[in-house]
């Protein structure tokens, strides 16, 4: 006789280990399936289930109560399917009869259905007890979490509350900045030296001369670029061409 425990088992995971003693005989003889099997997630698993067994199995919607042992037959479907190795194609069935929405489909009555959408057996008041159980256990530990309530800020303490008087500043800071700007900087500044300038003479007025152009108040190095008469045309260092007379060019 079939104890409960051994019921339960078929319930959440839906493989039946105990009872398919050919599946182990499939997994024996086929040991390096897993390293020859690119690493994919559980989800990927199911869906990529979803794709192949419509009938049985979704990704979403109600999903519908699977035959006791499928695990069987699909590990033979599978056989020779690079996509999904027998170590995860159960890992995968595990995650998939876990969900809240396939415990939810395990109700008195139904019936389950095989690999192409059949029904196999009906679902009696043990099994549909325990999916029960199981699905409210789950909800009540992962489902009724609250996120920790945000800590209230603190008013900015710049901003005062209306109704209260500002904080009156200190007297001395006023006399504190007049007594700073009284204070002398102690820097001296050197003086340039006086350079004493020469007119030139006309004779020496000829292009390609260093010379000091008078302009405005200050002189500035200067090369004569062009003569004509009193008229002279003068480069800066800065590059900039100055037309001037004979009067305002000087030597040191």
């Amino acid at each position: 006789m079939e104890t409960k425990i051994e019921s339960e088992v078929k319930v959440v995971a839906d493989v039946a280990v105990e009872t398919t003693p050919v599946v182990d005989a499939v997994v024996e003889t086929t040991p390096n399936v897993d390293a020859e099997v690119k690493r994919i997630s559980t989800k990927e698993i199911i869906g990529y289930l979803a794709e192949k067994f419509p009938a049985c199995f979704s990704i979403e919607g109600a999903a519908k109560p699977l035959k006791i042992g499928i695990f069987q037959d699909l590990a033979e479907k599978l056989i020779g399917d690079e996509t999904v190795s027998k170590t995860r194609l159960r890992q995968a069935l595990r995650h998939y009869t876990s969900s809240w929405r396939y415990l939810k489909a395990i109700k008195l009555g139904c019936f389950r259905i095989d690999i192409d959408g059949n029904d196999s057996a009906e679902i009696d008041q043990e099994q549909a007890d325990y999916a029960s159980k199981t699905l409210k256990e789950s909800q009540e530990k992962f489902g009724t979490k609250k996120p920790k309530d945000k800590v209230a800020k603190k008013p900015y303490k710049g901003n005062a509350a209306k109704g209260t008087k500002p904080v009156a500043k200190d007297s001395t800071d006023g006399s504190r900045k007049e007594k700073f700007n009284t204070v002398k900087s102690t820097k001296r500044v050197v003086a340039k030296p006086t350079v004493t300038l020469k007119p030139v003479e006309t004779s020496n007025v000829v292009v390609g001369k260093n010379i000091k152009v008078q302009l405005g108040q200050s002189s500035m190095d200067a090369v004569i670029t062009e003569v004509s008469g009193k008229d002279v045309s003068v480069q800066l260092n800065s590059g900039m061409i100055v037309k001037t007379q004979v009067k305002n060019i000087f030597t040191e």
